[in-house]
């Protein structure tokens, strides 16, 4: 696994972390144009045709190779782990992370956009048109926000990074101050995706939670607790009898997959963990059974929704390797890590996005794919040393 990661690091360091993204078709200059810089049905279909297509159209269409915040995070907290694993590697990994939160303080959305928000936030470096909601590159999201600071929350509490703990503070006043919530009667609320919308996603708002729990568990804030309390309170009360959460509310994405359902446990035992409050104990158990007994094959192949095998993602499959680290499936772990190096690993260290039943899209995208999957395999390792 080791040789597997080495071949992943080597290449994200050759390509400087820069690559393609499933959702970058809108970062053509053709979009630039005018009709088609406005039509969202025809910036809808180019951004789904270019997702979708196992075919590399991006340089014909002159899309360039991103550089997106999301990508250094993942990395960042990849980083992290591997410090923990090979001590004698340490000090360069402590060095890249450093260097990697010197890029992040830079690529923050107060910086790379006229909007001033109430602390450090993120997004991603494309505009993004989607059904229910269109964020311009650059405009803070829970989601991203969420996973920089969950690899910079990393970077603290195992390696003492004391800058990148106060990021984190800093990111819990744009969760509180400039997110929309949907509140209920009781003081239940979910936060809504970015400053621009009010949807409904369950996974996203958890997230947030996670934040403002793993600052508040350091600093004190009562408040911070309190409010992850009352969100994880709206997520708990969407959860099925069988223990699933669909995607969204309110609008038709009722859909199950594998890491958006990876991401609301891990939060959760987050919050848990950090804040002392076992409340949702039952709840969290109910979930990672739904999730341990319906998203894998043969106990090996990561699914993507919980009804149907395809595609094999690479995003799902390393959050797989998250999820089942967390939660001491160190085996299963182990063996979904096997899988993916031998079928998903491309020979020059990328990984590729999905495999279908006939086919397979072996475009090597830097945050969806390589980065993701560069942080499942070191939690792994550390889950093995550290245990």
């Amino acid at each position: 696994m080791l040789r597997a990661i080495e071949k992943t690091q080597a290449y994200i360091l050759r390509k400087g972390y820069k690559g393609y993204d499933p959702y970058d078709a809108l970062t053509s200059p053709l979009f630039k144009l005018p009709f088609l810089n406005t039509n969202k049905l025809v910036r809808l279909g180019a951004q789904q045709v270019l997702k979708r297509l196992p075919l590399n159209l991006r340089p014909m269409l002159f899309v360039p190779k991103g550089y997106n915040p999301v990508t250094l995070g993942l990395c960042v907290q990849a980083y992290v782990y591997l410090a923990k694993s090979l001590p004698e590697q340490k000090a360069f990994y402590e060095k890249e992370i450093n260097r990697l939160i010197v890029e992040l303080i830079r690529l923050q959305s107060s910086k790379m956009r006229s909007e001033k928000y109430s602390g450090a936030c993120w997004g991603y470096d494309f505009d993004w048109e989607a059904r229910y909601a269109k964020i311009p590159a650059y405009v803070p999201t829970i989601v991203a926000t969420g996973f920089v600071t969950n690899a910079l929350f990393e970077a603290y509490s195992q390696l003492g990074n004391q800058r990148a703990f106060e990021l984190c503070e800093s990111a819990t006043k744009f969760v509180v101050n400039d997110l929309n919530r949907t509140e209920k009667s009781d003081g239940r609320f979910c936060w809504s995706y970015s400053p621009r919308d009010k949807q409904i996603v369950l996974n996203a708002t958890m997230k947030g939670a996670r934040l403002c729990a793993q600052v508040g568990s350091v600093n004190g804030e009562k408040e911070l607790l309190n409010l992850a309390k009352r969100t994880i309170e709206f997520v708990m009360q969407h959860q099925d009898e069988h223990g699933a959460w669909r995607y969204a509310i309110g609008d038709t994405r009722a859909f199950v997959d594998n890491f958006h359902t990876g991401y609301v446990l891990d939060c959760l035992d987050e919050y848990q963990t950090l804040s002392g409050d076992k409340g949702f104990q039952e709840g969290l158990q109910k979930g990672w059974r739904y999730y341990r007994e319906n998203f894998f094959v043969n106990d090996q192949e990561p699914k993507y929704y919980d009804k149907s095998v395809y595609p094999i993602d690479a995003t799902a499959c390393a959050q797989s390797l998250l999820t089942l680290s967390r939660f001491g499936d160190h085996k299963t772990a182990e063996r979904v890590a096997g899988w993916v190096i031998k079928e998903m690993q491309l020979p020059n260290g990328a990984f590729k996005y999905q495999r279908y039943a006939h086919y397979e899209n072996r475009i090597p995208y830097m945050r969806w794919s390589t980065a993701w999957l560069f942080l499942g395999l070191s939690r792994v390792v550390w889950s093995n040393i550290s245990r």
